[in-house]
């Protein structure tokens, strides 16, 4: 059991400050567990038997960093609301950054623990949305429909198309998910 704030969680922190840093220093490419864990403070033993390989611990930083950091805006409608966080969504993920966080979180995780990690991200999200908008009396469309119609055209999109992807293509995806309310 890893006791918050004990030194398992110091150590993933440190772990994970050390490869933002190296990151954004000598590139990812060049990124080594012994690099890590020497900027980290550890030995590069710590980091194999905590994540195994490189690419589990570049998979378990881009979960961490794909976490969002702020409750949806409050905009009085739902969608207000909603296009309001696609389009965030869509910009953070879309950005050469957030396309690499995602495939880094998925190809560190074979089990796709990550994967369905970083899914509940999203769920919680829309489901700050949609509870707030059932509260106002808004009619509102279930969350697995938000996520089937929104999240997941658009991250097809940033993965396999990310060509000419705006801000208009998350409105769309949310007009036409709020049509069928």
């Amino acid at each position: 059991m890893v006791r918050p704030g004990g030194r398992s969680a110091r150590v993933q922190a440190a772990v994970h400050t050390a490869v933002r840093e190296l990151a954004s220093e000598v590139g990812r490419d060049a990124l080594t567990v012994p690099l890590v864990a020497q900027r980290a403070g550890v030995t590069p033993s710590t980091i194999y038997r905590r994540w195994g390989d490189l690419q589990e611990l570049l998979s378990d930083v881009a979960v961490e960093r794909l976490r969002p950091d702020t409750t949806p805006g409050d905009h009085g409608t739902l969608s207000s609301d909603l296009t309001s966080w696609a389009e965030q969504f869509l910009d953070e993920m879309a950005s050469p950054t957030g396309r690499a966080y995602i495939r880094d979180a998925l190809l560190g995780d074979p089990d796709g623990g990550n994967a369905g990690q970083c899914s509940a991200y999203a769920a919680e999200q829309i489901d700050v949305i949609l509870t707030r908008a059932t509260r106002r009396g808004e009619r509102t469309p279930d969350a697995e429909s938000v996520i089937d119609q929104v999240v997941a055209p658009m991250m097809y999109r940033i993965l396999f198309r990310p060509a000419g992807l705006e801000a208009a293509y998350a409105r769309r995806l949310v007009a036409g998910v709020l049509r069928g309310v």
